[in-house]
């Protein structure tokens, strides 16, 4: 005889395994959010951090599976609690889905953190080295040939910022783009006389986990215009999974784009007064 799903069914108690699967979703948001205060706020070290971001997707993982053992178990016993295991569907979903994408771009792009304008000349690190000396951090030297060459090959538009504006106001555009990304700079020297090279040090963050990744901009007199060449590098993890060739090619743009409107912006003409006609008096 069929089972009839009406008061009898009503009856029926709640799935173990149903609110298993919701309470190990529900944990695995809470760890989640926890290893993203945790890393933000530099209360442990990296590896820790790491270690509960990665429980939380194991929690997420296991989440699914006592789901799918629940709805076996309520499809034989007809026991409620279908609603807990799609609500932990649903949270397991939004909190695998970034880390997936994640694991397809480190399957998709090269196995490189150090992204540069000028391979054969990058940016140095030196405010910026201090930072990058404890375990498990990454060399403040350039990352060398391999590096430049993966890097010509998947991100070819990466290039040195040719200007038309003086090595000064080249300096003075790239560090307001800097500060309105809230980056946190480190060092700053203006392209003052007689080397006309300026220098900005900055710390980046990632969006969502907050890695820290370590940005230095070399503005250089050229003639009458002037050249910026940046390099952005991970502080932390052999592979950047393109973020710092985004972050160059955005700041690349937004370069070329307030010059542009520096070059284009009228020059005001001193306005010279006009003198009044001679009134002519009629005798």
């Amino acid at each position: 005889m069929a089972r009839r799903f009406s008061a009898p069914y009503q009856s029926e108690p709640v799935s173990g395994l149903a609110s298993w699967a919701r309470n190990l979703a529900v944990f695995s948001v809470i760890a989640v959010v926890v290893s993203i205060i945790i890393v933000r706020f530099g209360f442990l070290e990296m590896k820790p951090a790491l270690a509960t971001f990665f429980g939380a997707l194991a929690c997420a993982g296991l989440s699914i599976l006592v789901g799918f053992a629940a709805f076996a178990a309520i499809w034989q016993n007809g026991s409620r609690g279908m609603s807990r295991i799609l609500l932990a569907f649903l949270i397991d979903a939004v909190v695998l889905a970034y880390p997936a994408y994640l694991g397809l771009q480190y399957r998709r792009l090269p196995p490189i953190h150090d992204i540069t304008t000028d391979p054969i000349d990058p940016p140095k690190f030196e405010a910026l080295a201090r930072l990058r000396t404890g375990e498990g951090t990454n060399t403040a030297v350039y990352a060398g040939l391999y590096s430049a060459e993966q890097q010509r090959l998947y991100y070819p538009d990466i290039e040195t910022v040719e200007l038309d504006v003086s090595a000064q106001r080249a300096f003075d555009i790239t560090l307001g783009l800097v500060n309105k990304r809230k980056w946190l700079v480190i060092d700053e020297r203006a392209p003052l006389a007689p080397r006309r090279l300026g220098r900005i040090e900055a710390v980046a963050r990632t969006p969502i986990m907050g890695f820290r990744e370590d940005v230095s901009i070399r503005v250089t007199a050229d003639g009458d215009g002037s050249r910026v060449d940046i390099r952005s590098a991970s502080r932390y993890f052999e592979s950047d999974l393109g973020s710092n060739a985004a972050r160059i090619s955005r700041l690349i743009d937004d370069i070329n784009t307030a010059a542009d409107d520096t070059n284009l912006k009228p020059v005001k003409k001193p306005v010279v007064p006009v003198k009044p006609s001679p009134k002519v008096v009629k005798k």
